[in-house]
């Protein structure tokens, strides 16, 4: 028996099954040069394989957004325009050219320092297979014929695979490469399976149909178990689904202490179908729409009409408030149709507000669309990365000026909408008492607060473990962001991943959290455990909490073991 501990669960679980290594298709390298007469049926060689992916991925964007973002990374100039140039100028046949071309995409996004943008390598990578597959008459789905209870086991896998396979049989992905941000991360929240990824070195410690136990819980792989470790993890299963149609009985319920105290559990979300599946899990409402996913799985900036369209529908969907978060994207997060400029440091560049304010048509473009969709739902409107209170001024004169034009109009939406902002540089927390007293609420966004208050990068490895939201410091900027709102009759949120994270629920609520929002997956034991306390006990844990001056002490007082 071999036992493999994992620092990266993607989606908690536990699974038994064989395991199934995926294969990738075989494919040719080509690096043919041709003659002069061959240019023109090359081109309509890769022209032939672009409109068969179109038809491809068309019949897939029903299944999952993200082949949207594919079906436009298929037919985006740029990549056409590269591989139709080195067919032309260099010679090379359209499998060469396409390689080549591909290549150049990746090496891009890889090279980005925001970790969702380096994981979006494998979308192109993920496309230009698809169109290789195409050139080379080769079938692209490795997932034929399981027909057994398996784990997914690869160097990655990408939106495409997780709609080609046939999941009566999946149980649990592994995967060498990827981080908590990679689709299949996403995908596998979504579809309430158990995934490790960053499993490094695992393809060569495990042989086809070798039965795997994944704790996804502990993070824990267990090769070649014994009859006796199996049994014992079979027993760990069914009483995990045993918790889960407890759980189920909650979905109604609210979220409400032994004494009395009642809090919101809202879900992030990314677009309409995040939005229907937290409904299934008894969501309060949305306390974070990410709108940036409209931009960047596109080939423009949406006009107000496509993007009023997705608000009201949201706000018609949503059975409670419905906070959509103004467009959010940086210099390291890129638009396929926008050239930012390189940065040195574009976590603190030109990114999020500051991009809203200098590029207005388009800020006022979503304005405008929210204030409409307001109309139609408990609507709010939410600016990230404020700064400074003259920044909030600002962002708030451009709200008014689009209240104006409609009001001119004779468009309805609804005057009292309400506005807030995300809570996550140290400057937010420096001057909390004076933006308590310009909006209706916060939201606190600890993935970045975190970040910028240790200065600590989370995606570099060498650090990584000193990225921690049980640091004395922001867990007292938290309470001190709640204490200032709470001052003010300001409403206060987070919708960060601590939000979501069990060993914080506890210390959240005695801190006094209004609202938690966080995947729709973990609504449910977020809301048992909060059903389950006492809110008098939970302050005097935070109390206490908040007084320590070590995340180990910190550990000690919410009897934290890992």
């Amino acid at each position: 028996m071999l036992a493999i501990n994992v620092e990266r669960t993607a989606s908690k679980g536990i699974a038994i099954g064989k395991a199934f290594l995926v294969e990738r298709p075989q494919l040719k390298k080509v690096f043919d040069i041709i003659p002069d007469q061959e240019i023109a049926t090359q081109i309509k060689r890769y022209e032939e394989a672009v409109h068969s992916a179109e038809k491809e991925l068309s019949g897939l964007v029903a299944a999952n957004a993200i082949f949207g973002a594919h079906l436009e990374m298929v037919k985006d100039i740029a990549l056409y325009e590269g591989v139709i140039t080195k067919i032309k100028d260099e010679k090379k046949c359209a499998e060469a050219a396409l390689s080549a071309t591909a290549a150049e995409f990746v090496f891009i996004f890889e090279s980005m320092d925001d970790e969702y943008m380096r994981e979006r390598a494998a979308d192109i990578k993920d496309v230009s297979h698809r169109l290789m597959c195409i050139l080379q008459g080769v079938k692209s789905n490795p997932f034929e014929g399981i027909t057994e209870d398996v784990i997914l086991i690869a160097q990655d896998l990408t939106p495409s695979d997780t709609v080609s396979m046939d999941l009566t049989h999946i149980k649990g992905f592994i995967t060498q490469e990827g981080g908590i941000t990679s689709h299949v991360s996403i995908l596998a929240k979504g579809l309430g399976l158990p995934a490790l990824v960053g499993v490094e070195g695992i393809l060569g410690k495990v042989k086809q149909n070798d039965v795997v136990i994944m704790d996804a819980k502990e993070g824990t792989i267990i090769l070649y178990p014994e009859d006796s470790t199996i049994q014992q993890y079979q027993n760990k299963i069914e009483e995990q689904r045993r918790q889960q149609e407890e759980l189920a009985k909650l979905k109604t319920l609210p979220a409400i202490t032994k004494d009395g105290r009642t809090v919101e559990l809202c879900a992030n979300v990314g677009g309409i179908k995040d939005i229907k599946k937290a409904l299934e899990y008894g969501m309060d409402g949305v306390g974070l729409f990410r709108s940036e996913f409209l931009y960047m799985d596109n080939n423009h900036f949406p006009t107000e009409e496509e993007q009023f369209a997705i608000y009201k529908e949201a706000a018609q969907l949503c059975n409670g408030e419905l906070t959509i978060r103004t467009l959010d994207i940086g210099g390291d997060k890129a638009l396929s149709y926008y050239e930012f400029e390189t940065e040195e440091n574009p976590f603190l560049g030109w990114r999020a507000i500051r991009i809203s304010l200098e590029l207005k048509e388009v800020f006022k473009a979503q304005l405008r669309a929210i204030l409409r969709a307001s109309a139609f739902g408990e609507v709010r409107i939410m600016f990230p990365m404020i700064i400074s209170v003259e920044e909030l001024y600002d962002a708030k004169e451009v709200l008014e000026e689009c209240k104006k034009e409609l009001d001119r109009e004779g468009i309805s939406y609804n005057s009292e909408v309400e506005v807030g902002m995300m809570i996550e540089t140290p400057a937010s927390i420096i001057l909390i008492e004076d933006f308590a007293r310009e909006v209706d609420f916060f939201s606190i966004g600890t993935n970045d607060l975190t970040q910028y208050l240790l200065a600590v990068d989370r995606g570099n490895k060498k650090i990584s473990h000193m990225y921690n939201s049980f640091h004395p410091a922001v867990l007292r900027s938290i309470k001190r962001v709640i204490d200032a709102g709470h001052q003010n009759s300001v409403k206060v949120g987070m919708c960060g991943e601590f939000a979501g994270d069990e060993r914080a629920v506890k210390l959240l609520l005695g801190l006094g959290l209004d609202e938690f929002s966080m995947s729709a997956s973990v609504l449910l034991n977020t809301k048992d455990i909060i059903r389950s306390t006492y809110y008098e006990e939970a302050k005097e844990l935070a109390d206490k909490a908040c007084c320590k001056q070590t995340i180990a002490q910190v550990y000690n007082i919410l009897d934290i073991h890992r």
